[in-house]
């Protein structure tokens, strides 16, 4: 190799060269660094001369100018001088580099980016040995890129020199084209074997490419042309008379499928061959015509479309479905995940076609495994590939294999630990044989279930702070398979026990299942103690459970059993009513502070109120005299704000004003001013307040008028400020600001045009900043006829602009510094994924809030980037990042829902900040409940319904906790 050959020349100058032995270690060092840049050129060099575009296969040696750079560094090693230290700063911050990356790795072998990176670096370095095998390592975790794959053929490709480096260059490409269909891959693998035709069977393995490679991608429509080409133009050059009719069957075969550029192919047939060209293909030539008409508006759609163009390609393969050709439908989906390779649901899609549709083994068990290295994150594909794996009986030991991998995949959710764990124990179930008393395969099933309890404790619990099982659903599932199938109710009473000791003792329905067991495999006996317990135990529904064991005794027990069993749940009921009348009467005592609140502050209102009216009604010659008394003390004090607001808001009167004389100008000059006297100026300005004329509002109009709000309030003449704005979307009739009594500017006006389209268009210049805020610009809307709208968030067609509900590829991010702009937080967020709309938060002066929301194109990419820029830190603000699922908005409760029929209003039910939890019933005594139409539903599984309500008990009024407990205080 040209790199070993370099290396070698330049070791005996570095020995002739070493100095005494004390300078040997420091020559050694600087004789490494030397080789490893005489490597970094070699590799260099080698990917230039593969990748350009004079680059010939039977090329094998070094140019002049790379054997010039080889002596450059030779001489450089031998005589280390300027040359030498120009790159020992890069060669040291990259040597550190490498090293935390490769430390990186052994915390966390599935950071993708981190092996790209390491790559990278080593390759600069020249590092080949450690190149390779960081290569190996990322394939075998990762599928690479067509990109990725392209370098390393390309760089092993330049250094492959006798038959074992073809042959290894060959693996190579084997395992390039099973990660992705890439036409250029294919195209590369079947030119390099042309080079090998030399070689035993060399013409064959060329001959066998090419038509993998068409049986691969040759129905590609837009990349398959070059490979009929690269294919015909190999057989056209081989001079035999048996290889013409080769060139003429591959003709007839690529104008029978509809390919871009048919008529050019067709006319180059008709050129090349001697003879007419027969009915039968021009038959098939326009039949593919027809079809790659049909297919031309989705490949156009794709053309125009940027990456990674998801919808484009979910509406070609819906296209193709319902065609059905089984060759195209999976090209399709195979082209589809090339741009697509992180969305978990088009892998689920292509893998459930392949199950349910091919079957065929080596393809469906090829896909699946490609789909969990690629989204190892999610646990549906690794369920889907144990399936599949059990499906076509794969060995139990490599389901094992993949089984622990999955383990290892770093899952985001304990639950998915739990549905993984699931999948297997279910795997190996169906492998045992329960007719024997004891085997091998049960014995294994023992175990993993004793394993998997332990890695739920452990591992899970340690890692998200629980176990992914509250229910002990796998407990339970375990527990029936030692009843059912074992006949081993002692180990199944052990597990249930176990069970309600993790905290599930207070749920009824757990219990009941219990319950269920033992009547189905147990005995009467552990029954009747089953519900004892449970008796005791309850605390959701222990109604239910007194109910269940007073009917199992009605119809088994003994008359010391019913006995028993009555004196216990009645004890037991008693003592839960007990505690519900206690937690009413702590509620009716926060309700009655609450409501002694609310009076003190009604009462504080209405005196404040009856101050200030009585303030108003004082003698103006009482307000004269006081005003005086001020003046004459407080000659020289600095005029109010107050004051001197409603002095420039006031609109004086003829033979209604004094003079005042203020200083003007250094020159000691004064100007006289005209301004009234307090008292004066608020008469003026209620008798201009009832002067003004009042518009009445024409609902009639509404349709032609938009309302405009969050205006500036020290906008002066508002009307005239927004004509011209408004204006530019047609003629406007009228502005109508709307005053305060003093006659400030509120902020908000009517806007009226002649035409509905004028006040449509003006609907679009809703968020148009004015001075420096957002107007808001809506509809004009009788609230009291839509009590829905909201003008703030308005946009046409919908009530709220913005969504309130969970979104996957949206992502919320808080503890933005208020100067980070749009553009610099877009250009974060674009490392992660595409970035299809970012919204900075503000409030309604349009200053910054520290919030944003970022949508993203698909869930995986949201996925992503919450993992990488959670805690990211931003001008030294750390941010937090997470999936956007806002907070419920609270609709206020109309009064007349709280109104019984017949009775009183009723107090709203208030709740803590989860909601209502599972202690929160109804506070009612047996004595006064009556039964509900409607059967409870237990929050972690479903209880049975109690006796239907009679007709008279459903037509009575309901009663809340808070009445309840007043009647109770009255008493």
């Amino acid at each position: 190799m040209a790199t070993a050959a370099a290396t070698s020349a330049s070791e005996p100058e570095a020995e002739s060269k070493a100095g005494p032995k004390a300078d040997g270690e420091e020559d050694e060092v600087k004789a490494a660094r030397t080789r490893r840049k005489v490597l970094s050129r070699a590799v260099a060099a080698a990917t230039y001369k593969t990748m350009g575009p004079g680059w010939d296969q039977q090329e094998e040696g070094v140019s002049e100018s790379d054997g010039d750079e080889y002596a450059m560094a030779s001489s450089a090693e031998s005589s280390p001088g300027e040359y030498e230290w120009e790159y020992d700063e890069e060669e040291e911050k990259n040597q550190l580099e490498i090293e935390r990356l490769e430390e990186q790795l052994s915390i966390n072998v599935y950071d993708y980016n981190c092996h790209v990176d390491l790559i990278r670096l080593l390759r600069l370095e020249g590092e080949l040995t450690k190149v390779r095998m960081a290569r190996q390592k990322m394939s075998e975790i990762f599928p690479l890129t067509e990109e990725l794959w392209l370098e390393w053929l390309h760089d092993e490709i330049s250094m492959a020199q006798d038959g074992l480096d073809r042959e290894h260059v060959y693996d190579l490409f084997e395992k390039a084209v099973k990660d992705y269909i890439c036409p250029n891959i294919w195209l590369e693998y079947g030119q390099y074997s042309v080079g090998g035709i030399g070689q035993k069977g060399g013409l064959e393995k060329v001959r066998s490419v090419f038509e993998r490679a068409l049986s691969s991608v040759g129905l590609h429509m837009t990349k398959g042309l070059a490979l009929w080409e690269a294919y015909r133009e190999f057989e056209s050059a081989i001079v035999e008379a048996a290889r013409l009719e080769k060139v003429h069957s591959l003709f007839r075969r690529q104008l029978a499928i509809p390919l871009y550029d048919m008529e050019a192919t067709f006319a180059e047939y008709e050129e090349w061959s001697e003879d007419p060209v027969p009915e039968s293909v021009i038959q098939n030539y326009n039949k593919a015509l027809q079809q790659l008409e049909k297919y031309k508006p989705y490949e156009e759609a794709l053309l125009q479309a940027e990456a990674p163009r998801l919808s484009e390609y979910q509406a070609y393969i819906d296209f193709e479905m319902k065609i059905g050709d089984p060759a195209r439908i999976q090209l399709i989906f195979e082209r589809a995940l090339v741009e697509n390779c992180l969305v978990p649901d088009l892998w689920i899609r292509y893998s459930q076609y392949l199950d349910r549709q091919l079957k065929v083994k080596d393809l469906v068990l090829s896909v699946h495994n490609r789909a969990v290295r690629n989204c190892p994150w999610t646990v549906a594909l690794w369920s889907r590939y144990l399936l599949a794996m059990e499906r076509h009986g794969v060995d139990h030991q490599v389901i094992s294999v993949t089984f622990e991998k999955a383990l290892n995949a770093g899952f985001i959710q304990a639950t998915d630990y739990v549905e993984i764990w699931q999948a297997y124990l279910d795997y190996l179930r169906r492998r045992v044989d329960f007719k024997q008393d004891s085997s091998k395969e049960l014995e294994e099933l023992r175990a993993a279930f004793t394993r998997a309890l332990e890695y739920l404790k452990q591992e899970v619990e340690e890692r998200f702070n629980e176990s992914g099982d509250p229910s002990c659903v796998i407990m339970q599932n375990w527990a029936r398979i030692e009843a059912r199938l074992c006949n081993n109710m002692q180990k199944a009473r052990e597990l249930w026990d176990s069970i309600m000791t993790r905290g599930n003792a207070k749920y009824a329905n757990m219990w009941l299942e219990y319950y269920n067991l033992e009547r189905a495999h147990g005995d009467t006996q552990h029954c009747r103690k089953a519900l004892h317990r449970a008796v005791q135990c309850t605390s959701d529904y222990p109604e239910h459970v007194c109910e269940v064991l007073l009917t199992m005794e009605r119809t088994e027990g003994s008359l010391e059993d019913w006995d028993i069993a009555v004196q216990k749940t009645e004890t037991r009921l008693a003592r839960v009513n007990e505690q519900r009348m206690k937690a009413a009467e702590k509620e009716a005592a926060l309700v009655q502070q609450e409501e002694e609140k609310a009076e003190q502050r009604k009462r504080a209102r209405a005196e404040k109120k009856a101050l200030k009216k009585k303030k108003k009604t004082r003698g103006p010659e009482k307000r004269g005299a006081d005003e005086d008394d001020e003046k004459e003390w407080g000659d020289d004090e600095e005029e109010q704000p107050s004051k001197r607001r409603r002095v420039e808001n006031s609109i004086p009167a003829a033979g209604e004003t004094q003079n005042v004389e203020v200083a003007a100008g250094p020159a000691g000059k004064c100007a006289t001013v005209d301004v009234e006297p307090p008292s004066k100026q608020k008469e003026k300005a209620a008798s201009l307040k009832r002067d003004m004329p009042k518009v009445l509002h024409d609902s009639s109009k509404d349709s032609i008028t938009v309302f405009v709000s969050n205006l500036p309030y020290s906008m002066q003449e508002p009307d005239v400020k927004l004509r011209p704005v408004f204006e530019a979307c047609g003629e406007v009739v009228q502005i109508r600001p709307i005053f305060s009594n003093r006659g400030d500017f509120r902020g908000y006006c009517y806007v009226e045009f002649k035409e509905e389209k004028s006040a449509l268009q003006a609907l679009e210049m809703d968020r148009k900043s004015i001075e420096g805020r957002p107007m808001f610009v809506s509809p004009c809307v009788d609230k009291s006829k839509n009590p829905d709208f909201k003008r703030k968030t308005w946009r046409p067609g919908e009530v709220f602009r913005y969504s309130t509900s969970l979104e996957k590829h949206k992502l919320f991010i808080s503890g933005l510094p208020f100067s980070c702009t749009k553009e610099e937080l877009e250009e974060i967020c674009k490392a992660h994924g595409t970035v299809k709309d970012l919204r900075l938060v503000t409030n309604r002066a349009g200053k910054p809030k520290g919030l944003a929301y970022v949508e993203y194109e698909n869930e995986s990419q949201a996925s992503q980037a919450v993992m990488k820029m959670d805690g990211m830190t931003i001008k030294e603000n750390v941010i937090k990042v997470a999936i956007s699922n806002p907070p419920q908005r609270k609709v206020p409760e109309k009064p007349e829902t709280r109104k019984a029929a017949g009775g009183p209003m009723l107090l709203p039910q208030t709740y803590g900040a989860r909601g209502k939890g599972r202690t929160q019933l109804s506070l009612l005594p047996r004595a006064l409940q009556r039964p509900s139409a409607a059967a409870p539903q237990a929050e972690n599984g479903p209880a049975a319904a109690p006796a239907v309500a009679s007709p008279a008990a459903t037509e009575a009024p309901k009663m809340s906790n808070a009445d309840f407990a007043k009647l109770f205080l009255k008493k």
